[in-house]
């Protein structure tokens, strides 16, 4: 069965400075009509830095969304066009202050499919060396240190609810225990 849904038309009714909204009248596979809701968003990268110690940085910051602290790995929204590794460099850089000799692509991931079309790039980044922080003006974090293990360890108890730093936890973890990092 063809499951491919046809765009018949597209009304926005937002444009920010970091999404878009819009609403799409979409013929679906059996030949009815339904709307779709979509948020549009540039995407965004995000790096599991392994220290030499096996420890995996990671920022505490507030997001607003939720009203809480969230510990994350370094992660940014793509500028237009940006090349997904340049920017995850860039955000390590400006969130930790850490500079990475290697980077080893982890894949993409489509963190909300249902209304988004966000497209989060992810990699592992090792050969870390340390300078200083060079945070947004609006930018306020924490940076942590984390042992791999208890950082696997918080992502199966539920304590890492971010589902990028989960995966990429998870993923680099994988290339450990191969032997691949």
């Amino acid at each position: 069965m063809d499951l491919f849904e046809k765009q018949l038309s597209s009304e926005y009714f937002y444009r920010g400075k970091i999404i878009n909204m819009r609403r799409d009248l979409a013929l679906l596979p059996d030949g009815s009509e339904a709307y779709r809701e979509v948020v549009e968003h540039p995407g965004g990268v995000c790096v599991a830095a392994l220290t030499d110690e096996r420890e995996v940085l990671f920022v505490r910051q507030f997001r607003y969304p939720y009203f809480e602290e969230v510990l994350e790995i370094p992660a940014g929204k793509r500028d237009p066009g940006e090349d997904p590794l340049s920017c995850g460099a860039r955000e390590l850089r400006e969130e930790t202050g850490a500079v990475a000799k290697r980077y080893m692509d982890l894949g993409r991931m489509y963190p909300t499919p249902g209304y988004t079309n966000e497209v989060i790039y992810m990699y592992a980044a090792t050969g870390l060396t340390f300078g200083e922080q060079q945070l947004d003006c609006d930018e306020f974090l924490s940076v942590r240190r984390v042992p791999l293990a208890e950082a696997v360890e918080m992502v199966m108890s539920g304590a890492l609810p971010d589902a990028k730093t989960q995966a990429a936890i998870l993923k680099l973890n994988y290339l450990c225990e191969k032997g691949v990092i």
